[in-house]
């Protein structure tokens, strides 16, 4: 017979599994771990007390969790082994790899120990669970490139180009490609993003697919090639943990979050965080004088908007991880032309993302930019997007630089 049972204590999940552990019951044990895991769950308890008997299918369920697990700084506890499984582990030359624990209390050390030395704060905010800390930090700068002004029309030409390279943008959006002559990448602009210097863009094509260029520090000089966008540099000054407690959050309530932590009249955001709708949008076509609309109007009239504009009937990306990066003001009336202008006919934010491939994420505030780096430059990308604010997301991690301008 075999059963397995999920429980909470320590504020943990604990798999109580009795009975064998072969290659008929291993499934059964694969889907419960894989749904705690999934739900977000970093650290779990696997009570072996009642488990005589566990096969290597058995083992290859745990290994799994284990190195999932292990790649966002989880962990699995081995709790009260009996002898039959301990052999097994011996053999297999697992007794190193497992954390094996005898007592209630050794978990409870082993969580103590593992806590954050950050002053964390905590709290609910819209019934959204939060964790963040608050560091000294100077104020930003925001940068502008080129001008949206000639968007609508279709009216850029190679004049309009203006050259970033990689070392003057820590992050920011816009229109824009790579590419040396202005003939052979002037239909390759796209939607941009940058994140730690990190350039990423879809280009408008009939079948487009994500161009990047990752920039180590110290490395090489690379020219991005913009028609039009901003960045902006500075350290973090908040960085944050967030998870809806009860269903999902979307931007729209996100951007209100981050204005009850920060109280600046301007943010760069980095959003990191797992997808469970996401609405983005993209250009089909490089707004260029070669391509205006032959009926004369706008690109976004109601006569054209198709043909120009990849527009969401419905979200997608469920799963996935969102890279976004971009600004947020407290009120758009009073911000200045510059950045009244970069929000365009937005609310009060303009962000655009990166959508990667389907990977479980990290949630320890402290390792907020090792886990950007870990997703920017391991994970697939797929899209470069606009995001609307009806995206939603269960949980996930924010770096606010609070900026000048």
């Amino acid at each position: 017979m075999f059963s397995c049972e999920v429980k909470d204590d320590l504020d943990i999940k604990w798999i109580k599994v009795e009975g064998r552990i072969d290659s008929l019951s291993a499934p059964q044990l694969h889907r419960e771990m894989n749904q705690l895991i999934g739900a977000g769950h970093r650290t779990l308890v696997a009570d072996l007390s009642d488990t005589n008997y566990i096969s290597s299918a058995g083992l290859r369920v745990f290994m799994d969790a284990f190195k999932r697990l292990k790649q966002v700084e989880g962990e699995i506890y081995f709790y009260r082994i009996t002898t039959q499984v301990r052999i097994v582990l011996e053999m297999s030359n697992l007794t190193e790899i497992f954390t094996l624990v005898a007592s209630r209390e050794e978990i409870e050390a082993l969580l103590q120990g593992g806590k954050s030395s950050l002053h964390v704060v905590s709290g609910e905010m819209d019934g959204i669970s939060i964790d963040f800390v608050k560091r000294e930090a100077a104020a930003g700068e925001l940068l502008d490139f080129g001008s949206p002004d000639k968007v609508s029309r279709s009216q850029y030409n190679e004049s309009d180009v203006v050259t970033v390279y990689s070392d003057q943008i820590q992050f920011g959006t816009g229109l824009a490609t790579l590419g040396e002559r202005y003939d052979e990448y002037k239909d390759l602009f796209g939607e941009a993003m940058t994140v730690q210097g990190n350039f990423f863009f879809y280009p408008a094509v009939n079948r487009p697919a994500v161009d990047f260029m990752l920039c180590s520090q110290g490395g090489t000089r690379f020219a991005y090639k913009y028609l039009h966008g901003f960045g902006f540099t500075g350290d973090y000054h908040y960085i944050l943990s967030f998870e809806k407690m009860d269903g999902f959050v979307n931007l729209n309530r996100l951007v209100d979050v981050f204005l009850k932590i920060s109280p600046a009249k301007l943010l760069g955001i980095v959003l990191l965080a797992e997808s469970k709708g996401f609405w983005g949008m993209h250009l089909k076509r490089v707004p260029i004088v070669e391509n205006r609309p032959a009926n004369g109007k706008e690109i976004f009239s109601r006569e054209n908007f198709a043909q120009w504009v990849n527009f969401p009937v419905e979200p997608g990306e469920i799963d996935h991880i969102i890279v976004a990066a971009g600004l947020i003001v407290r009120e758009k009336d009073k911000a200045s032309a510059k950045v009244q202008k970069l929000l365009g006919e937005f609310k009060n934010f303009h962000l655009h993302a990166g959508v990667f491939g389907k990977e479980l994420l990290g949630r320890r505030i402290e390792s907020f930019e090792q886990e950007l780096i870990r997703v920017t430059t391991e994970l697939p990308v797929y899209k470069v997007q606009h995001v609307l604010g009806q995206s939603f997301f269960s949980r996930g991690m924010a770096g606010i630089i609070e900026l000048r301008g």
